[in-house]
């Protein structure tokens, strides 16, 4: 699993990104009420906003962490937003990503390099 600054997670499998948003992103936007998730088919390049979570706290853009095309879109989480805060680095994964260029996947974070960011926070 990879993270970026935006905290974001990202978990590659062959030419196909997970992602989603960060336990500690979930735990700084408090109870998720709306999860928008982006459209099958939809092109994105590093950066994009690709989603939007809302929380009673307040609302988040979910950034596309990589380049690529939106193969698959979680359905789940519309209609049970909490999900995200209950398991927000596996069944609440946001979208699946076709990778135009893995290697910006390993110019990601490790888990132990996203940790050591978290600790400057």
């Amino acid at each position: 699993m990879h993270f970026t600054k935006d905290h974001e997670w990202v978990e590659l499998d062959g030419d196909v990104a997970t992602v989603g948003i960060t336990a500690y992103a979930a735990g700084q936007l408090g109870d998720v009420v709306f999860v928008e998730v982006p459209e099958i088919g939809k092109a994105l390049k590093a950066g994009d906003g690709m989603a939007v979570v809302e929380s009673v706290k307040a609302a988040s853009d979910v950034y596309a962490p990589v380049s690529g095309e939106v193969v698959a879109a979680n359905g789940d989480l519309p209609g049970t937003p909490e999900m995200v805060n209950q398991d927000p680095e596996r069944g609440a994964w946001i979208a699946r990503i076709k990778v135009a260029d893995k290697s910006q996947v390993d110019a990601l974070m490790d888990r132990p390099a996203y940790e050591a960011f978290l600790d400057t926070l």
